[in-house]
């Protein structure tokens, strides 16, 4: 990975460089600019090679639902992904799409009955409809908008019956102090979502263009879903 972006060997990777590469986890700009801020410790806009695999550490931490801290370095997670197609650890269309997905059955079952009980139409619900149930948790606004980013798969403003258990999936994994994760895993896109060739997370969650709307856009706006979460 490092050598897809020090061609060169010069053992040195510019800010401009490490932007574009970063950017292909899928991670939002707010958090590869904190993966940044930690990997680049004296500020200098440049790192050097340890730097750049705190940086790909920290990027697995994200994807993995782990703090983005330094403190997560020495967790064990999975090497961090890239959409980049010359990435040795791009996971291959029949990877992706073999894994289990992480919503159990059973659990399935459950948020299935819910989801009916919502009187969807045409298969989907609006946010007005989910919007109770995700209060209801009583979690924090800024982590019930995350869960709705992340289930919203294809971005249309209505969740399906699988976006659905994925958005319960998430709700009860935070009620048990689990960290929602920065992107969506690959075990937890639901069968139906899965592309062949797709990376998890490789379609950014959130808009580049929404850097600062962390201030502004989560659960208030989403939530309120009088217009349709759109791109």
């Amino acid at each position: 990975l490092l050598h897809q972006v020090d061609s060169t060997n010069a053992g040195r990777v510019l800010a401009s460089d490490a932007a574009v590469f970063l950017k292909k986890s899928g991670l939002t700009d707010l958090v590869l600019g904190k993966i940044w801020d930690l990997a680049d410790t004296d500020g200098k806009g440049i790192l050097n090679k340890q730097e750049f695999f705190v940086a790909l550490r920290l990027v697995a931490c994200a994807q993995n639902g782990l703090d983005v801290s330094l403190s997560s370095l020495n967790l064990p997670v999975p090497p961090p992904r890239f959409t980049d197609t010359s990435s040795p650890l791009l996971l291959s269309g029949t990877a992706s799409s073999d894994l289990p997905w992480a919503v159990k059955l059973e659990d399935k079952v459950k948020y299935d009955t819910i989801f009916d009980s919502l009187n969807p139409v045409n298969g989907l619900l609006s946010g007005d409809k989910v919007k109770p149930v995700l209060l209801n948790s009583k979690l924090p606004v800024d982590i019930l908008g995350r869960v709705w980013e992340l289930s919203d798969i294809d971005r249309d403003g209505m969740l399906d019956r699988d976006e659905f258990a994925v958005a319960m999936f998430l709700v009860y994994c935070a009620l048990e102090k689990e960290p929602v994760p920065m992107s969506l895993p690959a075990a937890l896109v639901p069968p139906s979502k899965r592309k062949p060739l797709s990376v998890p997370g490789a379609m950014p969650l959130i808009p580049s263009s929404t850097k600062e709307s962390h201030q502004s856009l989560p659960p208030v706006g989403i939530l309120a879903a009088k217009t349709p979460l759109t791109q």
